[in-house]
């Protein structure tokens, strides 16, 4: 059976708080440790109205310690906006706290507009080409320390927290192969190279300590409802926040509209059409049907799904939907 996890950005929906996102977070969390989930990762954005997941870390240990044995991580933290030397600091905290269960993703997009980002960078002269050399810099700190050495992450060193690397772009499955690092493609937001990019890792794929050999999770959406109008519908909050973001007006999470994709422009349609390429949008039925599809065609070792509704009980709905359909037989990896 291909292993299923779940990516949260604690949407603040239109008239909600960051508090309520964040004890929802935890809400979903608890179901999903229920449910046979097998990681829950939170993303890290800044200056979004709609995202509450921020101090990415924070928010980690907040969900981590409300829970018992689903794995707890990052997907991810924006390595530019950091340095290493932190970011070790802040997950070898979490995973002396919650041993076992940590996971840290990195990218290296900023996750927020370039004005943000800037505010965000540790000096003006962080380089978010450095990445591969970041990456090592926070690999060093989880290794036990040398004879010697001055600097150390305390606690971090000689903890093994698993490292990720995310990526949308052929450069993040590079970076994944060179390293001997698990991958995890964003095809939930960025498909277009999704193939291209897995192919590029498992042909590239160099073993390493923490793995001996490929191991791909990409990112889907579910939309789940009883009924596939019920589902369409619930859908279009995502949709309205996507199109708001991508004309540079980001926005909380707004409620569903009714035939919001008949007033569309073409342009927005389009770009609709191309983001939700790797989704599913129905019934249980429909659901399973396309997850056995996308199954079929990746061929992943897990899958991590992502679905952003304004009703936090439809939701919760959703994600139960889709764990009852990826732990049946017929879609087993």
């Amino acid at each position: 059976m291909t292993a299923f996890s779940v990516l949260d950005l604690s949407p603040v929906t239109q008239g909600g708080s960051a508090a309520q996102s964040l004890r929802n977070s935890l809400d979903l969390a608890q179901h999903a440790e229920r449910w046979g989930f097998r990681r829950y990762w939170l993303a890290e954005h800044h200056s979004m109205p709609g995202i509450a997941s921020a101090a990415t870390s924070v928010v980690i240990g907040h969900v981590a310690a409300g829970t018992s044995t689903i794995r707890v991580g990052a997907g991810g933290i924006m390595l530019p906006n950091h340095s290493p030397l932190v970011i070790a600091e802040q997950f070898g905290t979490l995973e002396s706290l919650f041993p076992g269960r940590i996971d840290l993703g990195l990218g290296r997009a900023p996750g927020s507009d370039f004005a943000t980002a800037r505010a965000l960078r540790r000096n003006l002269a962080s380089d978010p080409d450095q990445f591969p050399q970041d990456v090592l810099e926070l690999m060093g700190y989880f290794a036990p320390a040398a004879p010697g050495q001055r600097i150390t992450a305390v606690p971090g060193v000689g903890l093994k927290v698993p490292i990720w690397i995310l990526g949308s772009s052929l450069f993040g499955a590079q970076v994944a192969a060179a390293l001997g690092l698990p991958f995890a493609f964003a095809s939930h937001f960025a498909p277009a190279m999704m193939m291209q990019a897995i192919e590029l890792y498992r042909a590239r794929f160099r073993p390493s300590e923490q793995l001996d050999r490929p191991h791909v999770m990409l990112g889907f959406n579910v939309f789940a409802a009883d009924t596939d109008a019920e589902a369409r519908l619930l859908s279009t909050s995502m949709q309205q926040a996507f199109v708001n973001l991508r004309s540079g007006r980001p926005t909380q999470l707004p409620p569903p509209l009714a035939g919001y994709d008949e007033q569309l422009p073409p342009e927005a349609k389009a770009l609709l059409a191309d983001v939700l390429k790797c989704s599913a949008i129905g019934s249980p039925h429909t659901v399973r049907k396309a997850l056995r599809a996308f199954i079929e065609q990746t061929q992943p070792d897990e899958l991590m799904i992502t679905t952003q509704m304004f009703d936090h009980v439809a939701r919760v709905h959703s994600y139960e939907i889709a764990a009852q359909v990826l732990k049946s037989p017929e879609n087993s990896g």
